[in-house]
């Protein structure tokens, strides 16, 4: 489901930089500087680096258990 919302011109063009460099489009890019600022909030003492790889992690596909040959 989507919704709309007024945002500021200077995030919405802000974004559009980022979402360019980032290969996202500009929804996509402020949905995931969202989700960095809700695991910031959530986890005062993760530095940046740590949000970041968590949230990679979560877009990767599980490739299955390890099984042993």
């Amino acid at each position: 489901m989507s919704i709309n919302v007024k945002l500021s011109e200077t995030l919405v063009d802000q974004a559009k930089h980022y979402a360019v460099i980032e290969h996202r489009s500009v929804p996509k890019q402020i949905e995931y500087w969202s989700q960095i600022g809700k695991i910031a909030v959530e986890n005062p003492d993760l530095p940046f680096a740590m949000i970041r790889d968590i949230l990679i992690a979560d877009q990767e596909v599980p490739v299955g258990e390890y099984r042993f040959g």
